[in-house]
């Protein structure tokens, strides 16, 4: 019913410091001059496969609950993105609103496309992906060299970069960014960009207006009537 396949990728910054290293030893954790990390954010995919049959043009009750038992089993939520592979020539527009109401329970969004996967969606049938991505550093902490040596006081400790790191593989809403980044948009409005700076401008200050009056007598009744 589905399989699983598993990405890793590593979100290199680029180590080409290694060349003015002082040694001829390659930069690792241990024999670090430069500002760089060697640990880094490895992002992880997991592509989780499910095949529906959709010959009469639309799903079948028993399809669309196969369809939600199968989210319920892998665990589907908020930053897994969801893929429609249909067989070539056999764009079905009224399948994806069906899987699309079922998706919605779950905070599932369509995604671009579709991962390349082994083998042809055959007709008659829809492909559904669910892609899952994780971040995380391995080997943090890593504390076999402080750095505090004499012999290596040029060097960084070997847990360098493992807390902000870890903190962001920890915090990224989306781990494929560390990856491919993300394109910035060009149809930016002005006039969202400038409602916080007009909203401080425009709004009347909180100490224009007048104190608020107390009334003692009516503290005093109150503590009499007790």
């Amino acid at each position: 019913m589905s399989r699983l396949k598993t990405l890793a990728a590593v979100a290199a910054l680029g180590l080409g410091a290694s060349a003015c290293a002082p040694t001829n030893e390659p930069l690792s954790a241990a024999n670090n001059p430069s500002v760089y990390s060697v640990h880094q954010p490895v992002v992880q995919r997991t592509d989780f496969v499910l095949d529906l049959s959709s010959g009469n043009g639309n799903l079948s009750q028993a399809e669309r609950q196969r369809l939600d038992a199968w989210l319920v089993s892998i665990g589907a939520g908020y930053g897994d993105t969801l893929y429609v592979d249909e067989p070539a020539g056999y764009p079905n527009v009224a399948v994806r609103d069906d899987i699309a109401r079922v998706a919605a329970d779950y905070g599932l969004a369509f995604g671009d496309g579709a991962p390349v996967l082994n083998g042809e969606v055959p007709p008659g049938t829809v492909r559904v992906i669910a892609s899952r991505s994780t971040a995380s550093v391995p080997g943090c902490p890593d504390w076999s060299e402080d750095g505090s040596d004499a012999a290596t006081s040029e060097m960084t400790s070997s847990n360098f970069g493992c807390s902000i790191n870890s903190n962001l593989a920890a915090m990224i809403a989306n781990p494929d960014d560390l990856i491919v980044g993300r394109d910035g948009s060009s149809a930016g409005s002005s006039t969202t960009a400038t409602r916080a700076v007009g909203s401080y401008r425009t709004r009347q200050p909180t100490g224009t207006g007048p104190l608020p009056s107390t009334s003692p007598s009516s503290s005093s009744s109150q503590g009499n009537q007790q």
